[in-house]
């Protein structure tokens, strides 16, 4: 069947000045209101298409109504509509099409000021938002410019990033249609689409399985087993077990005999399919107490069932052509061509599968207030006890820390929803198990592999690494996949832990010579957990005092003094420690008086990851006084914000040399230099001593 659906392909060039029309953002949106996370991931994302030579790059969806006269009232991706204006006036390319603020003035005007690199300063009211996403965006693309001519970036920007425009047709009852968008507080998915599209494949018996599976799979924030309570006991338990906790069922077909008349009223239309998700959703939940914050919305989620699903079915398929972001979505379907009802009975099976998984086996957090005391990490299973309660449990009676350390480390790491390539690994690793009884222990040694794999082959391999230090996206599928796109941990960097060293430096830099080009995320928590498992290994579980032999040697194998173990129990890895800190701040990087230069500051001896309240109001302090603002208990700046164990060790060797030394002299070059050669040793095990190898890295 033809897709008859009002959707229109349009370049940036062509949405902004095909038509001398009018953009209208009406009363009832909200004011522009994206951050810098946003914008600058928008700008890299497009960077990134740039630099891949992809042929189109999808920005996502833009829904209108076209009032008539070229006018189209925006009813839903004005902040994306805005952003994109924005960039272009950074850019300095022209708008024949307008974009207008109905009924605010300040926005409106704000907005025909804009122009490269000035404001016009007559205006007497601003919009303080679009202000700062003009700012936002323009530091973003200055940064990429320096990789890239701005002439390259701009032409890629305008003639192949795409947008999908979807007309609202006319016969639509906007009121109506505003009410279901409003109850649902979210925008119109491209998941509806593809919804549609994958049903028309389907006879009336397997529509109603299919349909059951989707909207049981889209809940994102609660456990898929508590979702099929509405069906048979028999049912549900075939499908998960006795207990709920195994996957039982082995094919589409095997459902669809007991699911087929449980659900009528199938759907195809995008309206019907919203007028019935509205009117579910004011159901009332049965049994679904608990609920959880899921690290993927729904749309990327499809995105990787879909990767996995041709990743087993295709021998030819091409991972690293394959894109994981949501704006991409209804564009990695299309390639698929003429969608055939096999195809889409093996997707959805492998999406309540993968939905199994994800939230049995894969950490969550939980809505508990962030402290130091309660770690929002969980991976748990629901399962349903002998007196038929029902719960969630750790994932094994044995202990899952470790897991959850692993899993939450590579969360925190890749947090946006389109770098989550480590869920499509865990999750053919997952696929493997007979009736999903899965081998926690195994498992554990799998993610332990695949972060070291991710360490060495890839954050040390500079062919894998953008200018900024970066991965490459197509890094982690070059590495993970074999030729025959099996999943492989196996490293294929063969170096010796003293080769593996000299590379960092070469790569990082050790603030003797050049100045670091940037330290990825992932190398500060990846050195946390290493830190923590040489915790876990040699104190965990001990009842030793300060003077105890193997607490002794722990500390002096970090370099500072004791500061108790109670930091170590209740470490986990945080969301908001994303901050890079210079311990010794740029501001007073000044090379004079026996300062440290900004050679000597950039590198990771002195460089540690906060969350963001402590570095705005603490970038600017000598590390002395970090340290009695931050230990200081006061609450101002959350514990959490500083608590990484790289950061831990830090302020305590300047709190072991406060007494030693001149005030603000408590943190120099050699104590950066000490710092990170140990470090480096517990990164490194096998190389050579520190003290052998400081400094003598080929010369940097």
């Amino acid at each position: 069947m033809k897709n008859e659906l009002p959707l229109k392909e349009l370049s940036i060039d062509a949405l902004f000045n095909d038509e001398d029309a009018t953009y209208e953002i009406p009363i009832y949106q909200r004011n522009y209101a994206w951050e810098k996370d946003e914008i600058s991931a928008l700008v890299q994302d497009v960077y990134n298409a740039l630099q891949k030579n992809s042929k189109t790059y999808f920005i996502g969806t833009l829904v209108s109504f076209h009032k008539g006269d070229l006018v189209y009232e925006i009813i839903d991706g004005q902040q994306r509509l805005t952003t994109i204006f924005i960039i272009l006036k950074v850019l300095g390319c022209s708008t024949k099409n307008r974009l207008t603020y109905r009924a605010r003035k300040k926005s409106d005007k704000t907005l025909q000021a804009l122009a490269p690199d000035k404001w016009d300063t007559n205006i007497d009211e601003k919009d303080n938002g679009i202000i700062a996403g003009y700012k936002y965006a323009k530091d973003a693309i200055d940064e990429i410019v320096t990789a890239a001519p701005k002439e390259s970036f701009t032409t890629y920007f305008l003639n192949s990033v795409h947008i999908i425009h979807y007309q609202v047709p006319r016969d639509i009852d906007l009121n109506h249609y505003f009410e279901i968008m409003n109850s649902r507080g979210e925008q119109l998915e491209m998941s509806e689409i593809i919804k549609a599209r994958l049903m028309e494949k389907l006879n009336e018996a397997d529509k109603s399985t299919f349909n059951r599976i989707w909207e049981c799979a889209c809940d994102m924030n609660v456990f898929i087993q508590q979702k099929f309570t509405s069906v048979s006991t028999a049912l549900r338990q075939k499908i998960f077990g006795e207990k709920l906790e195994i996957f039982g069922i082995k094919s589409f077909d095997e459902l669809s005999s007991s699911i087929g008349n449980e659900n009528n009223g199938n759907t195809l239309s995008i309206k019907e399919m919203l007028d019935k998700n509205i009117n579910d959703s004011l159901k009332p939940d049965e049994g679904q107490k608990d609920k959880f914050i899921s690290i993927i919305d729904f749309s990327n989620f499809l995105l990787i069932v879909l990767k996995l699903t041709r990743l087993f079915d295709e021998q030819d398929f091409k991972p690293l052509d394959f894109i994981l972001d949501d704006k991409e979505l209804i564009h990695e379907f299309d390639k698929l061509g003429e969608l055939d009802e096999q195809f889409v009975k093996r997707f959805s099976y492998n999406l309540l599968k993968a939905k199994y998984f994800l939230d049995n086996y894969i950490a969550h957090r939980t809505g508990d207030e962030v402290t130091m005391d309660n770690n929002p990490w969980k991976v748990e299973r629901w399962y349903k006890d002998k007196d038929k309660k029902e719960y969630a449990r750790n994932l094994s009676d044995d202990d899952t820390l470790e897991l959850v350390q692993l899993l939450s480390m590579l969360e925190v790491t890749f947090t946006p929803h389109t770098r989550k390539n480590y869920l499509l690994y865990c999750l053919i690793h997952l696929f493997k198990y007979k009736d999903s009884n899965v081998n926690v222990n195994e498992y554990c040694d799998f993610l332990k592999q695949m972060v070291k794999k991710f360490f060495k082959d890839i954050y040390l391999n500079p062919q894998r690494l953008l200018n900024n230090n970066t991965p490459n996206p197509g890094s982690f599928d070059e590495v993970m996949l074999d030729e025959s796109n099996h999943l492989t941990t196996a490293i294929e960097n063969s170096k010796s832990d003293n080769e593996l060293r000299n590379d960092f430096i070469k790569i990082y830099r050790d603030g003797t010579k050049e100045e670091s080009h940037g330290i990825p995320l992932f190398v500060f928590n990846y050195l946390d957990y290493t830190i923590w498992e040489k915790y876990v290994q040699e104190l965990r579980g001990k009842e030793l005092k300060a003077e105890n032999k193997d607490r002794m040697a722990f500390y002096e194998s970090l370099g500072c003094s004791d500061f108790g173990l109670e930091i170590f129990q209740k470490f986990y890895f945080s969301r908001t420690r994303k901050s890079l800190e210079h311990f010794f701040p740029q501001h007073q990087a000044t090379g004079k008086d026996g300062r440290l230069d900004e050679i000597q500051i950039n590198c990771l001896g002195n460089y540690a990851m906060i969350g963001s309240d402590a570095n705005s109001s603490g970038s600017d302090w000598f590390p002395i006084s970090k340290l009695h603002h931050y230990r200081d208990n006061s609450g101002k700046i959350s514990m959490v914000s500083v608590a990484s164990l790289k950061m831990m060790i830090m302020m305590q060797i300047c709190k072991d040399n406060e007494n030693q030394r001149e005030q603000n002299m408590e943190w120099l070059f050699k104590d950066i230099q000490a710092h990170q050669a140990k470090m480096l040793d517990l990164l490194f095990p096998q190389a050579s001593s520190s003290s052998q190898l400081a400094g003598k890295s080929d010369g940097l």
